[in-house]
């Protein structure tokens, strides 16, 4: 295991700001893990675990610990009850992961193409989009317990897993590294048409699309917005959707449409679980005055999309906390409610 010392940590994430980690090791290896949570306990430092850095805010004072990059790779596949078991390390690129599924004609996963990271992190925020989430094929997650010592395998109904919740993310942060990553997934499956532009999509054609059309539909539509990562695209640099569409209660949201009926305006809004409505967090941040293309000080909103906060080019962390900090105080003046933040926020 190498430890290096005062590693700039902006490079390894998607939005590139941020500080030095005053140690980082790469750990490809399970055994790897384990030596770097020791190092991290002897040494009484504190410990963070970056996999493709694709939802991250990273301060610019960055991290005073150890920071163990996640780098376990390979990826197997077997038939087990007339589906397919694919078991990832936690370092594999998302979208390869998702090419070789679709390759295997195997659905599940085809709507989450296009999503930078790597396989460690879905689990975490359960990513979802397009109408599928990690959670509806994770079979179960091999991860190192940090409060034991030791690898445990945790099965799906174990992780908690809610909208862009889970047990890794609320209840248990931090006490997990996850390892390895199962997902259960069909065997010439028909792709999910969930989502409503998908479905607008393909009916022109009037043809079943096939599971590899429809990862090169997600892929070019999250370009058309922003959200895949294009090498010399500015509105790539970016930590993805910066706020989650809030869910309300009945109340909440009555509350909320007559706001909007009184200003002659219709809020969309999807059914949700238990009852209650998930309502359009880019549509409030517009019709808050936060336009696309907006920019304060070296922060921006993308010009594609609304809930892209972007590094325009010399960004600081601090510049898209002040953003972020605007926006939702904005919102909440107009609409009343308070938006919560996807990415994690290291080092603050």
């Amino acid at each position: 295991m190498t430890i290096q010392e005062h590693v700039p940590l902006a490079p390894l994430t998607t939005l590139q700001v941020g500080g030095k980690a005053r140690y980082l090791v790469e750990a490809a290896r399970e055994d790897e893990v384990r030596e770097a949570v020791g190092f991290a306990h002897r040494k009484a430092l504190p410990l963070f675990v970056l996999g493709g850095g694709s939802n991250l805010v990273v301060a610019d004072a960055g991290w005073p610990g150890l920071v163990v990059k996640i780098a376990i790779g390979g990826i197997t596949q077997q038939e087990e009850d007339g589906a397919v078991l694919f078991d990832a390390g936690a370092g594999v690129d998302w979208d390869q992961f998702v090419a070789q599924a679709v390759a295997a004609d195997c659905a599940g996963v085809e709507c989450l193409s296009g999503i930078p990271g790597s396989v460690g992190g879905t689990p975490v925020q359960n990513v979802g989009a397009y109408g599928q989430e990690v959670s509806e094929t994770i079979e179960f997650i091999r991860a190192f317990d940090v409060n034991a010592g030791r690898i445990v395998v945790l099965p799906e109904a174990a992780c908690g897993f809610r909208y862009r919740t889970s047990i890794f993310n609320s209840t248990e942060r931090g006490r997990y590294i996850i390892l390895r990553v199962a997902y259960r997934l069909t065997s010439g499956g028909a792709p999910s048409l969930k989502y409503a532009d998908l479905r607008n999509h393909f009916a022109a054609t009037g043809n079943s699309p096939s599971l590899a059309q429809v990862r090169s539909a997600v892929r070019r539509t999250r370009q058309s917005k922003g959200m895949l990562i294009v090498p010399g695209d500015a509105d790539s640099h970016s930590a993805g959707s910066f706020f989650k569409n809030p869910v309300l209660s009945e109340t909440e949201y009555h509350e909320l449409t007559s706001r909007a009926e009184l200003k002659g305006l219709n809020i969309p809004s999807y059914p949700a679980l238990d009852a209650q409505h998930k309502v359009s967090a880019a549509w409030l941040v517009e019709h808050s005055g936060f336009t696309k293309g907006l920019t304060l000080g070296e922060a921006g909103i993308s010009r594609k999309h609304a809930l892209a906060l972007i590094n325009t080019g010399s960004s600081r962390a601090a510049d898209i906390v002040r953003l972020k900090e605007k926006i939702q105080q904005g919102v909440e003046e107009e609409w009343g409610i308070v938006l919560e933040t996807e990415p994690v926020f290291v080092g603050f």
